[in-house]
Parts: C-alpha cells; sequence; structure tokens
C-alpha cells in the first residue's frame, strides 16, 4: 500500500470505530424508551423541522420509499407520537405530518440523554483531545455535507424552542 492508503484505511478504521461508540450511545439513548425504533426516532427527529413536512418529505429525508414513509407514519399515529393533516388531496405522500406533544417531548427526551452521555464521554477527554475532536468531527461532517453552524434541517432551532418551551 503507498502512504496515502495506509492513511486512508487507518482514517477508515478509526471512524468506524468512533461510530461504533456513537451508535451505542444512540442505542442506549433509545433502550430506556419503551417500544421506538431507530428509524421512527429519526422520523421524529425530521419532524421536529420548524416548517411544514409531507410523508414525501419524510421519505426524502430519511431516504426511504415513499410507501415506506407512509407506514412508518401510521406507526408513529398508533403510537400517539405524529399525526396527519389530512386534507381533501389522495396521495398520501403530500400530507402534513407533524408530532404530537407527546412526540416532541419523547424526542427531546432521547435526545438530552444522548447529550448527556456525550457530554460525559467528552468531560473524560483532555482539553486537548476535545479540541481535536471538535476541529476533526466538524471536518467529517462537512466532508460528509453537514456544514457546521448551517442547520439545513431547522433541527437545531426547533431543539431550541422546544428545550426553551419545557423550561418554562
Amino acid at each position: 500500500m503507498r502512504e496515502t492508503d495506509e492513511e486512508l484505511e487507518t482514517a477508515t478504521e478509526a471512524l468506524l470505530l468512533a461510530s461504533r461508540a456513537l451508535i451505542a450511545v444512540a442505542a442506549r439513548s433509545l433502550a430506556e424508551v419503551d417500544d421506538i425504533t431507530l428509524p421512527q426516532f429519526r422520523a421524529l427527529i425530521v419532524l421536529m423541522r420548524p416548517t411544514q413536512v409531507t410523508v414525501g418529505d419524510l421519505a426524502v429525508a430519511l431516504d426511504i420509499h415513499p410507501s415506506t414513509a407512509t407506514r412508518l407514519c401510521d406507526r408513529l399515529e398508533k403510537k400517539g407520537l405524529a399525526r396527519r393533516q389530512p386534507g381533501v388531496l389522495p396521495d398520501r405522500r403530500i400530507i402534513p405530518v407533524g408530532l404530537t406533544p407527546k412526540g416532541r417531548r419523547l424526542a427531546n427526551s432521547i435526545t438530552d440523554h444522548r447529550r448527556r452521555d456525550l457530554a460525559v464521554i467528552a468531560a473524560s477527554m483532555s482539553r486537548d483531545d476535545r479540541n481535536r475532536v471538535i476541529r476533526s468531527l466538524n471536518a467529517f461532517a462537512a466532508a460528509a455535507g453537514e456544514m457546521p453552524g448551517v442547520d439545513s434541517f431547522g433541527w437545531a432551532d426547533s431543539m431550541a424552542a422546544a428545550s426553551s418551551v419545557a423550561g418554562h
């Protein structure tokens, strides 16, 4: 292997290791919640956008087939976590869907759990390591199309608004 191939392989292995740690944090945050799957949680996060989301939008955001998104919405509605707002259009993919207060509380609770777990991990690192992680993860997010400081889904705004409402 050339040096750049070795570096790429080393970087790939480090990212796989870090992804396992992050998945473990995500799994722990869901383990305490009865009857919610990771895809359902991902849907709740998408539905926290400050703008209207249709079932079709949800399919695109989650990179799933529209019929899968429709069934996902069916399950979320049965659990009282989301509600479709049917109109006069027969196409269920263009029906707006939003979170119920129960769904918003659940999404915030799971996210807060993850935030606490990640804070514990970050606190166990040296300041220099934390600073390197910040730079590295921001570079990784940018390479993956997630720009630091740019929230294309509006999640930070919706999470901040929900946190401020929950705090009052």
